[in-house]
């Protein structure tokens, strides 16, 4: 019914920068939050960011100040702008978005990217 395409994922050295985007298709008729979490090998998921359908932002303490969440709301688009990246930052990045279809209110999920920073 919806599906999310992630990309933007890689290899990068400590202190590069990536973009990772995530965009939402299918029988939507409203996308509402969206964003980004992350699992590390041996760690449980963890919240990154988040952006509400009217730009409200959350980050997570470990990313602020170096990463910035956006949207598109014309593109049903989310981006996570990755900068000064460390390997602590190494993860499967994966997108969550609550959309409003057919069926109500739902969340759907990526199947997520993977980030890889070299020291």
């Amino acid at each position: 019914q919806v599906q999310l395409v992630e990309s933007g994922g890689g290899l990068v050295q400590a202190g590069g920068s990536l973009r990772l985007s995530c965009a939402a298709s299918g029988s939507i008729f409203s996308v509402n939050a969206m964003g980004w979490y992350r699992q590390a090998p041996g760690k449980q998921r963890e919240l990154v960011a988040t952006i509400t359908s009217g730009g409200s932002t959350n980050y997570a303490d470990s990313v602020k100040g170096r990463f910035t969440i956006s949207r598109d709301n014309a593109k049903n688009t989310v981006y996570l702008q990755m900068n000064s990246l460390k390997p602590e930052d190494t993860a499967v990045y994966i997108c969550k978005c609550n959309v409003r279809g057919f069926l109500g209110k739902a969340d759907y999920w990526g199947q997520g990217t993977q980030v890889t920073v070299s020291s």
